[in-house]
């Protein structure tokens, strides 16, 4: 299958726990569905009222760490007020990342010729960059898949061993924002070793250590409008 190929590197990452407010922050060791489709809307430039979808990806990271982090309060009872108060939580965040986007739909790869707005990966610190170029490659489909690393797969109908997380796909553009097809996923660290499966999925083979088997998620909003 041919494929659009985009590498992203942050030296920063960081992705919350949903619904996690309070106290330590630990970050997910891959981004959520969400996340890489915000990615693609600040590339851009606005925001895309997808229906139908196709993207894959691979996050690898060189190490973890926890930092301390100063944040302000400013409300009561949920409701904005002028008094801010201060505190400090530890915030876990992720070094060395490197996310490798897939997708066969050359306008979403040509967003990523020449971002519209700084691209994240995580908070607002977390400051990525594109690699030199955008790749079209041949990815040849494999049965059984059994290199699934460093990504997140739907856990209902695959039950692949990983965290397992509830996630959401999207968010709308409303304000406020609602979440858009909450489900859970198996979260597989770039660490794994891999493990057997019945999925397909389509292999990359190329500048990486040991070959990724790419699981697409194929996504349709159109019953959410």
């Amino acid at each position: 299958m041919k494929m659009y190929r985009i590498d992203i590197s942050s030296w920063t990452a960081s992705f919350r726990y949903p619904n996690l407010v309070a106290g330590f922050q630990p970050t997910l060791e891959v981004p959520p569905v969400s996340t890489v489709l915000g990615i693609i809307n600040a590339a851009a430039g606005f925001y895309i009222p997808h229906q139908k979808l196709v993207i894959g990806y691979h996050f690898s990271f060189q190490g973890k760490g926890v930092d301390l982090e100063t944040f302000y309060s400013i409300g009561e009872k949920g409701v904005p007020t002028l008094k801010a108060t201060q505190g400090i939580i530890k915030r876990e965040f992720l070094f060395e990342n490197y996310l490798r986007l897939y997708t066969p739909d050359e306008t979403i790869a040509n967003y990523f010729r020449s971002p519209h707005y700084p691209l994240l990966l995580g908070r607002m610190n977390d400051l990525a960059t594109v690699g030199n170029r955008v790749q079209k490659v041949e990815m040849p489909m494999v049965q059984n898949a059994q290199y699934i690393t460093g990504q997140v797969v739907p856990f209902r109908g695959n039950f692949l061993a990983g965290q397992i997380q509830a996630l959401p796909k999207y968010f709308s553009d409303a304000i406020p924002r609602n979440n858009i097809g909450t489900e859970p996923y198996s979260i597989i660290s770039c660490y794994s070793k891999g493990q057997p499966s019945s999925l397909s999925a389509y292999r990359d083979e190329s500048d990486i250590e040991k070959p990724v088997d790419i699981y697409l998620h194929e996504l349709d909003f159109s019953s959410y409008e």
